[in-house]
């Protein structure tokens, strides 16, 4: 009996260290990219991407602790690159911070107030998709300019990333990125070192509101953290036998978000690929102990936060490396969002909008290509609907 109990807990911590491991490697890269394309300066990136880490562990805690399920949470690597994608806002890094702290807060409202939800779920799911596979485009042309720029660099990245993605795809963004870490490390090393900060650091930042923030940027950001993560996020669970604690983990990631937006995090939410590590069979034959696994995973997130300045530090010897990673995590989200906006005939034309509009990174009056996308395609898709 107690042999079998020490096998039990030994698979739980496993698979609390994979959710984590594998969820900090496969789409880092993307958070730096984006926070830094918001406006952030290295330092306030690093700072992001820390109080990322620090904000979905103390609320996987908090969740694990009280619900006793396998609830775990990430931050919204599609709102990550949503920022990517396009420019700091009019107003700069305080008025972005000012969109992340709006998102979280609307995300919070979403399980306090159902007539939100509803209206979020009104949104058609091709239109949604189609944003950000058009957000997406131009991160996924990163490994191809920096393979013909960078060959000796890149080429290696790519070819780890393909044979794991046909034989172990979970593990080809982690692979991809340890390999990139390498590179990184010989270019530091032939530069004669790193220069910046390594050891982590909180840099606050008033938030500032601004329409042009509001309407461009936080109200994307809350539609595909929403669509992309918190919604497909319940249904893996749900996939696995466990009910989402709705109402309390949106308040939970909401209040996360507000909270880390001063020092630079855009938003957390419900995992969707990780959290099938955690709640799988895999993790424990006994469905009632999974949510150990998810305790596990936000130790080790707290760990790598003290690390994630020193990624930030070693980033910046060559950026272009780290956007090819990044470029290559987001390729099967791509894949994923292009099949799921043209499925259905009757809305392929209103996603084929939105999408061309989120591709074009079209701004008028400050506000990006996200929104405008979304209004494209909405509008399509209620004129179609009449005709």
């Amino acid at each position: 009996m107690d042999e079998a109990a020490s096998a039990g807990r030994g698979r739980v911590a496993l698979a609390g260290v994979t959710t984590a491991l594998v969820g900090f490697a496969s789409s880092s890269a993307v958070v730096l990219a984006g926070l830094q394309a918001a406006g952030a300066t290295p330092a306030q990136a690093a700072s992001g991407l820390v109080v990322l880490c620090l904000a979905q562990a103390l609320g996987m805690l908090w969740l694990a602790q009280r619900t006793r399920l396998p609830v775990v949470l990430a931050w919204s690597t599609p709102g990550a690159a949503l920022l990517a994608a396009g420019a700091a806002p009019e107003g700069g890094w305080p008025a972005a911070v000012g969109a992340f702290a709006l998102a979280g807060v609307l995300i919070a409202l979403t399980g306090l107030w159902p007539a939100l939800a509803r209206l979020v779920a009104a949104i058609p799911a091709p239109i949604a998709q189609a944003m950000l596979a058009g957000v997406l485009v131009g991160l996924c042309l990163a490994p191809v300019h920096a393979a013909v720029d960078r060959p000796l660099a890149i080429l290696p990245i790519v070819v780890v990333w393909l044979a794991l993605i046909r034989f172990a795809p979970t593990w080809a963004s982690p692979a991809a990125f340890a390999v990139g870490l390498v590179v990184l490390g010989v270019e530091a090393a032939v530069r004669g070192g790193v220069d910046g900060p390594l050891l982590p650091v909180l840099e606050p930042v008033l938030p500032a509101v601004t329409w042009q923030a509001a309407v461009g940027l936080a109200l994307p950001l809350y539609v595909v953290t929403m669509a992309s993560q918190n919604v497909p996020g319940s249904a893996v669970l749900a996939s696995y036998g466990y009910r989402v604690p709705w109402r309390e983990s949106m308040v939970v990631t909401g209040v996360g978000t507000i909270a880390g937006a001063p020092f630079g995090g855009h938003a957390i939410n419900l995992a969707a690929i990780t959290a099938a590590l955690a709640a799988s069979p895999d993790a424990h034959p006994d469905p009632a102990q999974r949510w150990r696994g998810v305790r596990v995973a936000a130790l080790v997130y707290l760990a790598l936060a003290a690390l994630s300045t020193a990624l930030t530090t070693l980033v910046g010897v060559a950026p272009g490396v780290l956007a090819a990673v990044a470029g290559l995590a987001l390729l099967p989200t791509l894949a994923a969002s292009l099949r799921q906006a043209v499925a259905e005939e009757r809305g392929r034309i209103p996603a084929v909008i939105t999408f061309v509009v989120a591709a074009s990174g079209v701004s008028l009056g400050g506000v990006g290509a996200a929104f405008w996308a979304l209004l494209a395609g909405l509008l399509a898709h209620a004129l179609m609907r009449r005709t």
